[in-house]
């Protein structure tokens, strides 16, 4: 899924902005065709610490406003809540972003896991011991 508005930032930028306050929303949005309901999700937002959600968000609300209500049984129930999702500011992907972002960035050290306190490394060491796990069942 696309990402928007972070164009030129790094992985450890984002982290910041992330720390103070930033966050990775979408917006649901409902598509109504009399006897069918759609229920789908915009793509992936970057809201700064010191944006208004609204600037992204006012397309979707004038969708579910206007093609959101019609279909039944569903359309009317869809609509509020995506709505509800409009009015607290998206719905608040930024742990799974920021963890698909931590593992997949090249400039991060992941020779090292830390697994409930537990720390493994998947670098080749020097000594015959054979490595242990622990992964919680």
């Amino acid at each position: 899924m696309e990402i928007k508005n972070i164009e030129g930032l790094s992985v450890s930028q984002v982290r910041d902005l992330v720390q103070q306050g930033g966050k990775f929303v979408v917006f649901p949005y409902t598509v109504s065709f009399i006897l069918m309901t759609l229920k789908r999700s915009s793509a992936i937002y970057f809201i700064r610490p010191d944006e208004n959600t609204f600037k992204y968000s006012y397309g979707y609300v004038i969708l579910n406003f206007f093609v959101g209500w019609w279909g039944f049984p569903w359309g009317p129930i869809y609509t509020i809540g995506s709505m509800y999702h409009h009015i607290v500011g998206g719905k608040d992907f930024t742990e799974v972003v920021m963890s698909q972002l931590v593992q997949n960035d090249p400039q991060a050290n992941t020779s090292t896991y830390n697994i409930n306190g537990v720390e493994s490394s998947n670098q080749e060491s020097n000594t015959t011991e054979v490595p242990t796990y622990n992964i919680p069942v």
